[in-house]
Order: C-alpha cells, then structure tokens, then sequence
C-alpha cells in the first residue's frame, strides 16, 4: 500500500497551484475588488455569497460556511477523497507525489514474490485445462458455450482438478511456499493440522489489476453445486472491493474505450468477449462499490449496469444507482439495462447476436430516467400526500449529487413532476435546517461574548491571513502559563511557523486537515481584522504584548494565592517583581 503523503509536499503543492484557476475551471468566477465571487455551487442561491481569495488561496461561502483549500474543494466538489484530490493537482502542477512510510517506519513489504507465485499458479492451472484428461468435462463445458480458443487464452482460463492437494504438491510444499499460497488464499490451513487446495474440480478464471498482474482467482462449478462462484479470499494482493474482473483486458482491447458494461459473473463477460463485446467487467461477489465506480469513471464516462429483470435485479439496481449518485459529475453517465427473465447475459446474448444485443444497450435507461421511475412507483403522484411523499424519497438522494448541471436538471425535473417551483425545491434539499441569507453578510467584528476582538483571536486571525508576522514573536514559554480559551491553539499554530516559516495560508490550514480544532481554524479565518494592512503588523505586536501581560498578572494571581511558606526563594521574588510592576 502506498506510504503517507509528506505534509511538507502539500505545502509546496499549495503554492504551485492557483485556486483561482481550479476553481473557475469548474464554477466560473467574477472578480469583485481583491477577490472572486460566484453563487455558491454547494447550495442554491440567486445572490453570490461564494468567495475566493487568490491572496490567502481558500474560499468560503458566506450562506452556507462551506470553506476550504483548492483540495477541499475537489474534494467537497468533485467527491474525491483527499489522496485522489492531491493526485489531481499534482498532475496539474506537474509534480510527482513522494510517498513516505507511517509513522511505525516499518518498511513497505516487497509483494513482488508473491505477484510472481501467482503468475506460476496461473501457468499452472492454464496447463491443466490443456493436459490433464480430467479436464476434458471442463472443455466441453468451455466449447458448449461457444469459447474459442483464442478467448480462453485471452482471459488465461486454466482448471482446478478434484482433489485435496494437487496445486500444493506441484508449486511446492516447503514452509516458504505454504504460507505464502495461504496468504493468497491458496490453500486453506486445516484445523488439525496440513493445509488443502481451495480450488477443487472449477475453470479458473485468473483475476488481473490495472497493470496485468494476477492478484486473485475465480472458479465456477462443472455442475449445479454451490457455491457457484468461488472467489479468492482477502489478501495482501486482491481486495474485492476495489477490483473488478476484465477490466485488464478491456482496457488492453481498446485503448479508446467510450463505455463500460458492468455484469454479474465471469463467464458473462467471457462468452460476450467472444461476440466481440469486449468492453465487460463484472464484480467479484460483491455490490458495486464507489471504488469500483472511481475507478471506471477514470476509464470511460459511460457505464451501463446489466441486471436480471427480477426482483433480485432490481433490487441491485436500486443499489447500484445509490452509489452511483454522489459520483455523478457533469460528463458522466450511468445506464440501467435490463435482460428478460430467464436470460442472462451468455444465454442471450447467444440467442440474440452482438448487433441486437448491443442495441439492448444502446437503449438502456439512464439514472435520470430510472431514479424517478424507481420513486414514482412507490407513491402515487396524483396526490399531494403522494407529491410530498416522492419529494421526502428524492431528497436524501439528491442532496448528495455533486454540483453541477446534472444537479440542477435533476431538481428541475422533480419540481416538474410535482409542480412546484424550481426554487422552492432546491432549497429544500439542500438547506432543509437552515434559513438562506439573501446578501452577504457583513463581517463580524466582535468575538462570541461581544466584547470585541480578544487578542488570541486576532493574533490566530494575524497569523493565518499574514504568516510572515511569525518574525515578531522571539519567545512562546510566557504565552504557555496562559489558562485562557484558544491559546493552545495559538501556541501549535506559532510553533508550526516557527518551524515551516514560509507556509502560505492556505498550506497552514491543510495542516490542521481532520483534526481538533480544524472547524475553529477555519472560523477564524474567515473573519478578516477591520484596519488598513499597513497597521496590521503593529496591531498584531500590541495583542502580543497584551497576551504577555495577561501571562504576568496570571503568574502573579497564582503565585499570590499559594500560601508563602510553599514558595521557593525564586517564585519570591518573581512574585514581588510582577507587583511592583503592575
């Protein structure tokens, strides 16, 4: 697995990046004096509360609080998990990702023997399904179906004859080879003692990532038993939830893909590669994952779910399309295809031909169609109890759409569906819980007591907005006696710029990313100090100094109360210096 990413690569990243530029990319942005302004793409508006500050390099929306980096904001926009975000501007930028170990620093296993034992199993496999007689039921089956045998070949099919022991006895039973084919999922230790071969008297269907390496196996049964499909297990090589079957070779077939098929098992996209469907993947034993789906949009915007047309189908369906909906950016496209009952995708696509069975899928329903069919089954959308109803189904669905046009036409067709207005609609979803501002609001210019700006208050604001100012602070030890809110915040902001001194403020803010006080940071810098910049060094040297007075009179206050006979002949006279200071 990939190490940490440095903190001190963000930083850099940061200032190679304009998050102007990223984000009028996506929302166009209009200059208003020193900064960008747009209509917030997180919630509805009409008046643009959403502004960007090229100077500090983070946003923040005044109607809604969203607020952030250029990352957060791919993140926030784009629904990408921040390594993927960070990848995204690295490319951008043109800049390579180091990567460092955690913080155990224990060294990153090499997998590479393990990637090769796999790649003798496969041989392995492959050879049995071409020599062994007991294979020839398993050839049958293959040529039954129609297989060639340049798709066996293309796909690696292999067998697994029946016994106990056979692969363990022919890729090796020494301590090394055990364990490491029951780490891939090999073998299987028995509870008694002695291991046996997971795979017994199944085709083989080897299981490749994105670079053509075995990670995995899948076997079907000859016959009718169960379980139908065996996958294998878990490893420090395959993770079902992230890899799906074909993609391999889909990709090496076409380098030009446009569209993804997405089905069920593995002879499904087999028997289609062999009418020259070639662009099929199917999950292994698992429902679509977001993974599974980052990972195909990475390759094609077009992906087209086939289902059976029962109610198991339709229920994975509705599955599949949850997870489709947060990744639903502009450019993308989800379709819905489903088969007659008693066809799945080998039967029909046999009886049908490519051409028809193609047309099947040009003519599939996207998510747009299918997501309000779906509701409106489940309510009847000549009432208003069934118009409310279907709103409450739509809105925890639609709320988590990525912004965007896809979005608003979306909410345009549900306010259509149960005529209302746009507006009214949009506001709902997104905003249930809080009141819209119609105009910008002013800057506050008081802290939560009202009693104005306290000075850790405004040396935090000083700090993030001005980073340089951390020249101006020779010493901290006072500032750490202070019992008051916000100082041991203040305190880890000044030591990372006593250590990172050319942190800009948006790479400051990052480093506090998923952690305590990241909110309360972010809070701060929202709220911008009311005086000119010239005065701001000055102003930010007197809350200093006013923050260094407290830690005296605090000093003193302690040393005052505790009783004389308990102070040391130093804590004396540090006591009687402060009072006759003050």
């Amino acid at each position: 697995m990939a190490g940490r990413i440095p903190s001190t690569f963000i930083d850099e990243l940061l200032t190679r990046i304009d998050i102007v530029d990223v984000i009028d990319a996506r929302v166009p942005l209009v200059k208003k004096g020193r900064e960008f302004q747009a209509c917030c793409p997180f919630h509805h508006e009409k008046t643009p509360s959403f502004t960007v500050s090229q100077v500090k390099q983070f946003y923040h929306c005044f109607g809604c609080g969203a607020h952030g980096t250029a990352i957060g904001f791919l993140m926030e926009y784009e629904n990408m998990p921040f390594p993927e975000a960070v990848e995204d501007l690295a490319a951008k930028a043109g800049v390579v990702i180091p990567r460092e170990d955690d913080e155990s620093d224990k060294p990153r296993e090499n997998l590479a023997p393990l990637f090769s034992l796999l790649e003798r199993v496969g041989d392995w496999y492959k050879q049995q399904l071409k020599s062994l007689p007991q294979a020839d039921t398993a050839v049958h089956y293959l040529k039954q179906r129609g297989l060639s045998d340049e798709i066996a070949t293309r796909y690696q099919l292999g067998f697994a004859p029946e016994g106990w022991s056979h692969l363990h006895e022919a890729i090796g039973q020494d301590t090394l080879t055990t364990q490491q084919l029951t780490r891939t999922g090999m073998l299987i230790k028995k509870e008694s003692g002695g291991h046996y071969d997971r795979f017994r008297n199944r085709i083989i269907f080897p299981i490749h990532d994105s670079r053509g390496r075995i990670i995995g196996f899948g076997g079907r049964v000859l016959g009718d038993e169960k379980p139908k499909y065996l996958n294998s297990p878990e490893s420090p090589l395959f993770h079902k939830g992230q890899e799906l079957y074909g993609l391999y070779q889909a990709r090496k077939s076409n380098r030009n893909l446009t569209q993804i098929l997405v089905v069920e098992g593995y002879m499904d996209v087999v028997a289609l590669a062999q009418f020259g469907i070639r662009y099929s993947v199917a999950t292994l034993g698992t429902a679509t994952t977001s993974d599974h789906l980052n990972q195909l949009f990475r390759t094609v915007s077009r992906i087209v779910f086939c289902f059976d047309g029962d109610r198991a189908g339709r229920d994975a369906a509705v599955k599949a399309m949850d997870t489709a909906i947060p990744l639903m950016r502009d450019g993308r496209e989800t379709h819905f295809m489903f088969l007659p009952d008693g066809e799945d995708p080998d039967s029909l696509v046999r009886k049908e031909g490519t051409q028809q069975f193609e047309q099947r899928i040009t003519r599939s329903t996207p998510l747009s169609r299918y997501f309000f069919t779906h509701l409106e089954q489940q309510v009847d959308i000549d009432s208003l109890d069934g118009r409310a109803k279907l709103i409450s189904l739509a809105r925890p669905k639609l709320s988590r759409l990525p912004a965007g046009m896809f979005r608003e036409m979306m909410f345009k067709q549900l306010s259509t569906l149960v005529e209302m207005e746009e507006e009214v609609i949009s506001h709902h979803l997104l905003e249930p819980d809080t009141p819209k501002s119609s105009s910008r609001p002013t800057q506050p210019q008081t802290t939560i007591s009202g009693r104005g700006p306290s000075p850790v208050r405004f040396a935090l604001s000083a700090l993030l907005h001005n980073p340089h100012l951390i020249e101006q602070i020779t010493t901290i030890e006072p500032l750490k006696q202070i019992n008051n809110p916000g100082i041991p915040l203040l305190i880890e902001v000044i030591e990372t710029l006593q250590q990172h001194p050319n942190l800009t403020p948006a790479a400051l803010l990052e480093r506090w990313r998923d952690k305590e006080n990241e909110n309360l940071l972010h809070k701060v810098a929202q709220w911008t100090p009311p005086i000119p910049d010239a005065g701001v060094q000055q102003e930010f040297q007197g809350a200093i100094q006013q923050l260094l007075r407290l830690a005296d009179e605090q000093l003193a206050e302690r040393l005052y109360n505790t009783p004389i006979q308990e102070l040391t002949a130093q804590e004396k006279a540090q006591l009687q210096q402060l009072l006759s200071a003050q």
